[in-house]
């Protein structure tokens, strides 16, 4: 998909009813899923768009890699982190990093590898922790991805569903019993019938 400058700048604005909030706990699960990161290890985030999920991740001491196919996002990128972040015009199927990284994360954007299974295994090899990406179960089959993630070498999967609406601004108590519900087995399976998705962390170990 192609983005102008203006519609680029504004895109966590107008992807997101309330952006700090959605992009918040994502980078809560990115740190929190799987194994640990410490202080000045990287997060590579391919499909980064204007690198909204930096400025919550930035803050706990990490490092932040952002790639994106579109000059426009990798412009808007730029323009929002400065120098507290690399940023790099790539393809999710070619770029890679010129060292490992801890993390490599890949939000809303499963369906840009041509071979998710190649994807992951080509990931495998540069990402010493764990991926990170999330996964609607309506549209991919959550036993699929596994044995696709499995084939590849990640051994490891972990799927915690993810209830910050996208386009819809919940009361600020509502949207806490929402994300405490993540929790809860029975309640999870069947909102995750209708709407929402996973957040799901690959490890090899």
């Amino acid at each position: 998909m192609k983005f102008g400058p203006e519609a680029a700048g504004q895109w966590s604005e107008e992807a997101y009813a309330n952006p700090a909030r959605y992009l918040a706990h994502r980078a809560e699960l990115v740190r929190s899923l799987g194994p640990a990161l410490a202080t000045g290890e990287t997060v590579l985030d391919l499909a980064c768009g204007d690198g909204g999920l930096a400025d919550f991740l930035l803050p706990h001491g990490l490092a932040y890699i952002g790639v994106d196919a579109s000059p426009a996002m990798v412009e808007a990128a730029r323009r929002r982190l400065g120098d507290r972040a690399k940023i790099v015009q790539g393809d999710v199927d070619a770029f890679e990093p010129s060292e490992p990284v801890a993390v490599t994360t890949l939000f809303r954007a499963l369906y840009y590898p041509r071979d998710r299974e190649a994807f992951f295994r080509r990931v495998a090899r540069f990402t010493e922790k764990k991926l990170v990406f999330d996964l609607n179960p309506r549209q991919y089959p959550p036993a699929q991805i596994r044995g696709e993630l499995a084939a590849a070498g990640w051994t490891r999967l972990e799927m915690r569903p993810f209830f910050v609406p996208q386009t819809v601004a919940l009361a600020r108590p509502l949207q806490r019993l929402l994300i405490a519900t993540e929790s809860v087995r029975g309640v999870c399976d069947l909102l995750l019938r209708f709407r929402f998705t996973y957040v799901c962390m690959a490890s090899k170990h």
